[in-house]
């Protein structure tokens, strides 16, 4: 029996990503952010979710994608790390598809060298590339993030 892999799918402009559902808490419309001083550039600010304070992060520049603003239009995934909750804003949520674990292609049989990507799943018109939240942010950018999130608490 082969083990299977369920993947959330989500756009940039038109290009589709995936996080692995198991990171995933949930889906939401765009909410006002607010913008957090101090924090690392990759960070947009910060959202409330149930009470917690949660660093939304704009995952086009570490992709270094054209900036856009965010709209009402878009969705935030709320999904967790080794260390925190985060959001990632994004164009939209399509769909959460299953795949054999045996499918993924690691990344460096795509192109060696490709940072914060998990694997790469082909699909029927085109490649996904799973991203890997844990390798997102740098030590450097968790440990500012920190400090900013800190004085956040505190202000």
């Amino acid at each position: 029996m082969s083990e299977s892999c369920h993947l959330v799918i989500f756009t940039l402009d038109d290009q589709r990503y995936a996080l692995h559902l198991s990171a995933v808490d949930r889906t939401v419309r765009m909410v006002e952010i607010t913008p957090l001083p101090k924090a690392p550039g990759i960070v947009l600010g910060v959202i409330s979710v149930n009470g917690m304070i949660v660093p939304v992060l704009d995952i086009r520049r570490r992709f270094a994608l054209p900036e856009r603003k965010t709209g009402l239009g878009d969705h935030l995934v709320i999904a967790r790390t080794a260390k925190r909750t985060v959001a990632l804003a994004v164009n939209g949520v399509h769909e959460v598809i299953e795949r054999p674990a045996g499918e993924i292609i690691p990344p460096e049989a795509v192109l060696p060298g490709m940072e914060h990507v998990h694997g790469v799943v082909k699909l029927e018109d085109g490649m996904v590339f799973i991203h890997d939240l844990d390798g997102f942010l740098s030590l450097e950018e968790e440990q500012v993030l920190d400090a900013a999130m800190e004085q956040e608490r505190h202000a």
